[in-house]
């Protein structure tokens, strides 16, 4: 019976030292997130867009591991209360942008 137990305390404390490495691992060398300014995170809206500010909320949760992303709203054809709406959006939020569809360039 002893010869069980110091098997499983030798197990869990592997398994611990193990998951402890792993956390400081990640913390030093920051957790893999990107930094890459030329990213883009492109929202393209038509006609009312009922689902922009869950759609908008889901890619602003993303760029939490993309940092240095931008979020593009790209009009592609948006009721005038809808791109109101978008305009909102990009005031209230760094980071996030309204373009024309039809004039959408990478920069």
């Amino acid at each position: 019976m002893e010869l069980l137990q110091d098997g499983l305390i030798a197990f869990f404390s592997a398994v611990g030292v193990t998951a402890c490495v792993w956390l400081a691992g990640g913390a030093l060398l920051g957790a893999g997130k990107c930094r890459n300014p030329q990213v883009l995170l492109v929202l393209p809206l038509r006609g009312e867009a009922p689902a922009m500010e869950g759609d908008l909320r889901e890619l602003l949760r993303v760029r939490r591991s993309v940092p240095e992303a931008k979020i593009v709203l790209t009009d592609c054809g948006l009721t005038p209360e809808s791109r109101d709406l978008a305009e909102y959006f990009c005031l209230r939020h760094p980071g996030v942008e309204l373009r024309d569809g039809g004039n959408f360039k990478v920069e």
